[in-house]
């Protein structure tokens, strides 16, 4: 008789099927009050959280320097300077770092949430560091303006304290933060160092078919009076928990179910991190009903921001061309908050081509991540450890970059460095784009959806005006702020918090209940068949609710294209048959192009005017220019020809020096070495010899040139070598 072979499996063993149901049940009930208690934690958390006068969630300790409530335009936003940590040193000759945390429904203190974040590589790079903050509620009157001009004066105090370096801070903006940023250094350009925008909107209507909801949000919603109308029913304060609410219908499997089945599953190490990130999301805060109009009048409607089409009150127009720093655009395919389109599109409408960027004298830098979320951008922990690393190790060869437009990949650096030493794990490597090229790979522009959203901004105005004239009186005049405040307890939002809080007698028992679980618990093996069951179920929801998702997405977009694609619509809002006319293109425009020509005609006038630090500085730039790509073992031959050749000069000359010569040699190659010769002549023999050592130096600074560069060094000995025959002739 043939012996049957042992049935292991709990299917197969009635006696292990109860065994494991066993399990499983006990741990399941387990979970759910170890779960509840931390719901329970949860919101006596957002309470505490909530009744202070200045909620963060930094993560570091830090000291107030400036109160913006005490300028003459008073915000409920201030400056603080981060205290080191412990084991930290701060060099404080090194350049200053300003995080600026996004005021988007959520309190202050992202930036710095935990040791890896923006705030923590800076620190660990020995930078000092500052953060720009707020208060939950805004000042009476407040505007973006003056929030901006407030952010000015903050970034000049922190000038100020730092007197002995001449390097500007770099500017770290993470979301709202980031185009509010861009906003302040197009007005004061002289304040602001290496700007670097995270997930940032810039270009509103910008956005690819599928992958841009809300987008649309705008237009579906009949424009911006409703905005209007929930600042009206919050007494003049518009409730931040919208916005969340907004962020949070984006993903409903998210939202409703798998942030929280994670926690359940993993109750018993997971709790710490999840109450530590639910301490922020649930900080709400509000914005002025001015402030909150404004930017979706003239930002997320009106796309004017992208187009210069801003102007203060004082007349000075907002224009982004104005920036004088290296701008560092860090954005990711994953985010569906701020797509690529919406954080690069600004490129294409402010310039018809890298030329034009050149004669702005301007650095673009841009980087994609492929796969990160929006939070994940500023928040991880692998993206700070690899990308913002990167980023900071870099912002001083960046701040030399010559101008144009770069896309910047961040590899391994054992894949870089055959036979070098890596000095990290990562290198920054920087790749010359052009405008064709982003807008192919990253824009994808289409002139019908200019004219859609021109339609949405024109009945976006009408709706206000009506409401203004027939609704608006009678909404105030009904609404008081016990009104308001009740209306904003009562939000889905906020409630959720404190259901599970000690303001809820029915959550008195769970604390005692979950310290009865702790002494004794018992969690079910991770191949237990019914948490493997219950693992199958969880991911069936979650596809239900991404299928929901992706179908509600699809109606909404062709319902959106279909209506304000009409041209009846179209033609009654005075638009049809104009499409060239919908977005203002600010680099097309005939005095832009009159200004461009300009400058092309002001630097082949100094093609061969300079001495010898100019023409070493063209050799230099000639050299390095031989490869198709650029990493920092290229910059670091940049820093050491400053040392070089410039030992004395501070990085602002030096970086115009570069600038200067990077053009003179885009604009015409050939003129602008031919002239080496000429900018020597009045070199001793000796000096020329000396100056060629310099250059070997320089070149030699990180390793062997690639053979393209090679062939171009030996171009340079051929100039200078002629050089040294006019000078004997001449002799």
């Amino acid at each position: 008789m043939i012996p049957m072979p042992a049935a292991t499996h709990p299917l197969f063993d009635p006696f292990g099927l109860v065994r494991a149901s066993q399990e499983y049940w006990r741990d399941s009930l387990e979970r759910s009050v170890l779960y509840l208690d931390v719901m329970h934690q949860r919101g006596n958390q957002y309470l505490e959280h909530m009744a202070q006068t200045k909620p963060n969630v930094l993560g570091f300790e830090a000291e107030v320097l400036m109160d913006g409530r005490e300028l003459p335009h008073p915000v409920n936003y201030e400056l603080l300077r981060i205290l080191p940590p412990d084991g930290v040193e701060v060099d404080f000759e090194k350049r200053p770092f300003v995080v600026v945390d996004p005021r988007a429904g959520h309190g202050p203190g992202i930036g710095g949430f935990k040791p890896d974040s923006e705030v923590g590589v800076a620190l660990r790079a020995g930078h000092p560091c500052y953060f720009i903050g707020f208060l939950p509620h805004p000042e009476p009157g407040q505007t973006v303006e003056d929030v901006i001009e407030a952010e000015i004066q903050f970034l000049r105090h922190v000038i100020e304290r730092h007197p002995d370096v001449s390097e500007k801070p770099m500017v770290v903006g993470n979301c709202q933060a980031g185009w509010q940023m861009m906003m302040a250094a197009a007005l004061e350009p002289d304040c602001f160092g290496p700007i670097l925008i995270a997930g940032a909107p810039l270009s509103y209507w910008a956005g690819d078919r599928a992958g841009a909801p809300m987008r649309y949000t705008g237009g579906m919603s009949g424009g911006s009076w409703m905005t209007a109308l929930a600042s009206d029913l919050g007494n003049g304060l518009f409730d931040g928990a919208w916005l969340v609410d907004n962020f949070e219908r984006l993903n409903p499997a998210n939202t409703l179910w798998k942030k929280q089945y994670y926690l359940y599953t993993h109750v018993d190490d997971e709790a710490q991190r999840y109450l530590e990130f639910e301490r922020w999301w649930g900080g709400h805060v509000y914005l002025g009903a001015e402030e909150i109009q404004y930017i979706v009048d003239n930002l997320f409607v009106g796309n004017r921001l992208s187009t210069a089409q801003l102007v203060t009150r004082d007349g000075r127009r907002i224009d982004l061309r104005n920036i004088r720093s290296p701008v560092v655009v860090f954005c990711s395919q994953g985010d569906n908050i701020t797509p690529p389109p919406q954080a690069l599109g600004w490129i294409r409408d402010l310039y018809e081509g890298v030329e034009d960027i050149t004669a702005h004298d301007q650095t673009i830098v841009y980087c994609v991540h492929d796969s990160t979320g929006h939070l994940g951008i500023f928040v991880s922990g692998s993206v700070s450890r690899k990308e913002h690393t990167e980023f900071t190790a870099n912002m001083d060869y960046i701040d030399v970059l010559p101008p144009g437009l770069y896309e910047t990949t961040v590899t391994p650096s054992a894949e870089r460095t055959e036979g070098e030493t890596p000095e990290r794990d990562y290198l920054l490597e920087f790749t010359p784009r052009t405008i064709e090229e982003l807008d192919r790979d990253h824009i994808h522009h289409r002139v019908d959806d200019d004219t859609r959203f021109a339609t949405v901004a024109r009945i976006s105005e009408i709706n206000l005006g009506l409401y203004r004239l027939f609704l608006q009186p009678w909404v105030r005049a009904g609404v008081n702020e016990q009104f308001a405040d009740w209306t904003r307890l009562m939000h889905p939002a906020r409630l959720r918090y404190r259901l599970y809080s000690d303001r809820n007698p029915l959550m008195s028992v769970i604390p005692a209940l979950a310290a009865r679980v702790r002494s004794d618990r018992q969690a079910a093996p991770a191949d237990n068949l019914f948490r493997t069951l219950e693992n199958a179920a969880s991911d069936q929801i979650v596809n239900g609710l991404n299928l929901f998702r992706d179908l509600r997405d699809q109606a909404v977009e062709h319902l959106f294209l279909d209506i304000y694609g009409q041209p009846v619509l179209q033609a009654l809002v005075g638009l049809y048959g104009d499409a060239h006319v919908h977005r203002r293109r600010p680099g097309a425009e005939p005095e832009h192009r009159r200004f461009v020509q300009r400058r092309k005609n002001e630097l082949s006038e100094h093609i061969a005017q300079g001495g010898s630090h100019e023409a070493l500085m063209r050799a230099v730039i000639y050299v390095l220019g031989g490869s198709p790509a650029t990493d920092e073992r290229n910059f670091k031959r940049l820093r050491a020809s400053r040392a070089e050749l410039e030992p004395s000069a501070d990085l602002a000359s030096y970086k115009d020096l570069v600038r200067d010569q990077f053009a003179i040699l885009k604009l015409d190659r050939n003129a602008a070495l031919e002239a080496i010769p000429t900018m020597l002549a009045g070199e001793s023999i000796k000096a020329i010899d000396t100056h060629l050592e310099h250059l070997d130096q320089v070149v030699a600074a990180s390793g062997e040139l690639s053979e393209r560069a090679a062939s171009r060094y030996e171009r340079i000995k051929e100039l200078f070598e002629q050089a040294k025959k006019r000078r004997r002739r001449k002799a």
